[in-house]
């Protein structure tokens, strides 16, 4: 079993945890947070370990690290800490699900996070600190830059572009072809039938609510 340290305290953190011990051949030791963040000894009964000098604890040669933070700040943060761990040294380690249709030549980046139930097509390229939530489809030669963020059940057609610092919500989908540009959010249900403006956030037309009662209407 190969050895990791888990960056994060959170719901991310604890479900790479649970991802990692049941569907890899990683044994996680324990967490780790900046020396400030610190505030109890354990998480999910693993210690927490300061990451302020995390290489002179752990060899960089025998234990890798996993970034598990959220899309906050457009993803910003995750790829601060992503350029932290490559200072100290350390490989970034990635998780594939054993139930994902990886079907593409090429394997992804570091610290890329595979969830259960995506479909990725030959050809597709996946950048580095890319999260992949459970249910996507990633068409035949579509590129995705470094740290992103695709949520659950997005559809994104071939030959699209997803450059960094991307967001895509729940149900989301590109046409054939598109171009998200750099820092681009989506909001839930979004269809993308064109290229995006970079740092441009698209949201769907909200729900129109009728002026009848549900038990006023035959289904």
């Amino acid at each position: 079993m190969k050895k990791l340290i888990i960056f994060g305290t959170g719901d991310i953190a604890q479900i790479a945890n649970y991802y990692f011990e049941i569907d890899s051949e990683y044994e996680v030791t324990g967490f780790t947070v900046h020396k400030e963040f610190i505030t109890s000894e354990e998480f999910e009964g693993k210690p927490i370990f300061p990451f302020d000098n995390l290489e002179e604890k752990f060899s960089i040669k025998e234990f890798e690290v996993f970034i598990a933070i959220s899309y906050a700040n457009m993803n910003k943060i995750r790829e601060k800490v992503f350029f932290e761990v490559k200072e100290k040294g350390f490989k970034l380690a990635s998780y594939i699900s054993s139930k994902c249709s990886y079907l593409s030549q090429i394997p992804p980046g570091e610290n890329s996070f595979i969830f259960e139930d995506n479909t990725i097509q030959p050809f597709v390229k996946i950048g580095n600190n890319v999260t992949l939530w459970s249910g996507n489809h990633i068409g035949h030669h579509s590129l995705i830059e470094d740290h992103n963020f695709i949520s659950s059940h997005v559809v994104i057609s071939g030959h699209c572009l997803i450059k960094s610092n991307c967001f895509l919500g729940v149900n989301s989908t590109l046409a054939h072809k598109v171009t998200l540009e750099k820092g681009t959010l989506l909001g839930a249900g979004v269809i993308m039938s064109k290229n995006s403006e970079e740092n441009c956030v698209y949201v769907a037309e909200r729900p129109i609510k009728l002026g009848k009662t549900s038990d006023q209407i035959k289904l």
